[in-house]
């Protein structure tokens, strides 16, 4: 897929994953509209990705929010003639074990993890179908692939988001649309130290939490973000970003059930 000259939506554009994916798309000579609820980080954004005949237009978006991505098309067409590639990168994480995850907070998590997805591919279901080479980039997670203890609320939206990017892809098998979804592992981002946490957990046990998925997320978010676009650019289907996530997929393929207990020892 050639870049130059597109033009892409990303989501969650202000740091981490979504900054990484902005440069190295707008380094491709790809027009970018960058969305996210940090104005301050999105204007960063556009100054680190900013490169000669790029045109890059930046946006307050909650994709938590039906009547935003609802009204979010036009706007988008206000500065740019049509949209090529979406990527539904924007997520939060959610930490506590299924009895001490309020289903408040279960909401809040699927509302921007998942039903953002569904929202704007819907949305902007009709401007891709009038490009000539459109794609849709769905960010799932390694947690998209298994699913550790303390982690239902994440990874049951990062395993819905795989299952509607599969399906999705499917159905529009034959159209100018490809469907992309990508497993990254440990990025080193925020996402970590900014997950909502369960109240009913003691400091302490919160605390050591946070410090084991730390340790975990050890690529820099601009080689992600490399591998990404790369994969793009190639078409395919499904993109694994990491030694982590590659050695989860190939175990939990072959030790569907059992995966875990190697896991953990491990």
């Amino acid at each position: 897929m050639t870049l130059a000259g597109k033009t892409a939506i990303v989501t969650g554009a202000a740091s981490g994953i979504g900054r990484a994916l902005a440069i190295s798309l707008a380094r491709r000579g790809c027009h970018l509209a960058l969305a996210d609820l940090n104005e301050a980080g999105l204007a960063e954004t556009a100054v680190l990705a900013g490169t000669d005949g790029v045109r890059i237009s930046c946006h307050r978006l909650d994709v938590s929010d039906r009547r935003m991505i609802a009204d979010f098309p036009a706007v988008v067409l206000g500065t740019h003639r049509g949209v090529d590639i979406l990527v539904n990168n924007a997520g939060v994480a959610l930490g506590g074990d299924f009895e001490h995850v309020s289903e408040a907070d279960f909401e809040w998590l699927f509302d921007i993890n998942f039903w953002g997805v569904v929202r704007m591919t819907r949305a902007f279901l009709p401007l891709l179908r009038a490009s000539e080479d459109a794609r849709i980039v769905n960010l799932s997670s390694l947690f998209g692939l298994i699913a550790p203890p303390g982690q239902t609320a994440y990874s049951a939206s990062k395993f819905a988001v795989r299952g509607l990017s599969e399906s999705l892809r499917h159905e529009l098998e034959g159209s100018r649309i490809g469907v992309t979804v990508v497993h990254p592992g440990g990025i080193a981002t925020a996402i970590a130290r900014n997950a909502r946490m369960s109240q009913q957990l003691p400091a302490d046990e919160l605390a050591r939490m946070e410090a084991r998925f730390e340790r975990l997320l050890k690529m820099p978010p601009e080689r992600a973000g490399e591998i990404i676009v790369r994969g793009i650019e190639r078409r395919r289907p499904r993109i694994i970003v990491g030694s982590d996530a590659s050695f989860a997929a190939l175990l939990e393929r072959l030790m569907p059930v059992a995966y875990w207990k190697v896991l953990r020892r491990i």
